[in-house]
């Protein structure tokens, strides 16, 4: 096989749930040797129950696999010296130290960022936190559908103004998203310290991770105003960017930004040149102008014509538009199958999929290994350290390995 793009690159990774175990799992895809460190009771998120895909699922937990594919596992107590010694041991072996615990707890481990990048000056210190590394909640503890969720902004914008209750967040919406980032930012202090010799301290937060995805609402309120999601499609000033309902209860998604170029033709798609001539929708202003009469009239196509019907027609106009799907469609996507976006885990005897990264290097996904059992590589990993098995057994013996 050729080399992965980390080939070679070795990833320490202290972590736990999921924010920053998927950034490791984004890095292990690509090739990097990525050795996660367990406490000797197990990350929390494996005993985790949810949605029929975590310890609920009768089989594989595939929110545990989707987190740590493709790394290693390793278990030790961190709380006696020995463990300690053992961490700094693979430490002067690695190349990113990736943590989500917080900045007390990393003190008092005597692994907060100053001491690990005095003492290996080569490492990229990386973290992933709920609210940054500053402030009064710097030491705060942060989930995403509380940082990013809930502070970040999400819930309030997403939510309509006549509804008591906020909307929920789909699972690990901003861990995923923040996930993305911190790859992206070892990626590039890697990158950086081929250049220069030095590593790096690479931070991201849910917090910024929300803001960054509502930039344009960030931008209206830099501007003065407040952000929040209308309360139906009245507020929107294009008619043609929009859904619009089928017959049979499905949607269809519009996004003719540029509805001059397209009026025409989707009016000549839907049999009504009389649309195409009248005065009220000549132009984006009349249009604008009118919109509620303009979304009328569509609205009365849409909802003569089935999804599939609406999907036919559409199909012959070269526009930005989509059908409004069930996630449970994708799996049968054709564009998702030919992409690859969906992959196959095949080892050990077990089989299952996973969605890949999003990322695909020379036009391919890369390839998905499956995730380990706690603790299932320690000895290998700590043989590779240096420690021989006397010392190994010693380990076990004083309890810092289970």
């Amino acid at each position: 096989m050729d080399e992965e793009a980390f080939s070679g690159v070795r990833v320490v990774e202290l972590a736990q749930w999921v924010f920053v175990p998927v950034a490791g799992a984004l890095l292990a895809d690509w090739g990097a040797d990525v050795i996660r460190v367990e406490r000797l009771d197990g990350d929390p998120y494996r005993g985790l129950a949810t949605q029929g895909i975590g310890t609920d699922s009768g089989g594989v937990n595939l929110s545990m696999a989707l987190a740590n594919r493709g790394k290693r596992s390793v278990a030790l107590d961190l709380r006696t010296e020995q463990g300690r010694e053992a961490l700094m041991r693979l430490l002067a072996t690695a190349d990113v130290f990736l943590t989500n615990f917080r900045p007390g707890a990393l003190r008092r481990l005597g692994l907060d960022a100053d001491t690990l990048t005095a003492r290996y000056p080569r490492l990229v210190y990386a973290r992933g936190h709920g609210f940054g590394v500053r402030g009064p909640d710097a030491d705060m503890p942060g989930y995403d559908s509380s940082a990013f969720w809930a502070r970040g902004g999400l819930g309030h914008v997403l939510t309509p103004p006549d509804r008591d209750q906020p909307v929920s967040q789909r699972g690990a919406m901003g861990d995923r998203n923040g996930a993305m980032a911190l790859a992206f930012g070892m990626a590039a202090a890697l990158l950086r310290r081929e250049r220069t010799g030095q590593g790096s301290v690479v931070d991201v937060s849910l917090l910024a991770t929300a803001m960054w995805t509502l930039s344009s609402d960030v931008l209206a309120a830099l501007q003065g105003g407040t952000p929040r999601s209308p309360s139906g499609r009245e507020a929107t000033p294009n008619p043609l960017v929009g859904s619009y309902r089928t017959s049979d209860g499905r949607h269809v998604q519009l996004v003719f930004l540029q509805g001059d170029r397209y009026w025409a033709d989707l009016c000549a798609l839907l049999g009504r040149p009389d649309m195409a001539a009248d005065p009220r929708f000549a132009d984006m202003a009349s249009r604008r102008e009118n919109r509620v009469a303009c979304m009328a009239e569509l609205d009365a196509e849409f909802c003569t014509r089935t999804f599939a019907e609406c999907k036919e027609l559409l199909a012959r106009i070269d526009a930005p538009w989509a059908p409004m799907q069930a996630v449970e469609e994708l799996l049968d996507d054709p564009q998702v199958i030919a992409n690859g976006y969906i992959g196959t885990v095949s080892e050990d005897g077990l089989e299952y999929r996973l969605p890949a990264v999003p990322v695909q290097i020379d036009e391919r996904p890369p390839p998905m290994h499956r995730a380990p059992e706690h603790g299932e590589h320690t000895e290998a990993v700590l043989l590779e350290a240096g420690y021989t098995w006397d010392e190994i057994t010693a380990l076990r013996d004083a309890g810092v390995l289970p």
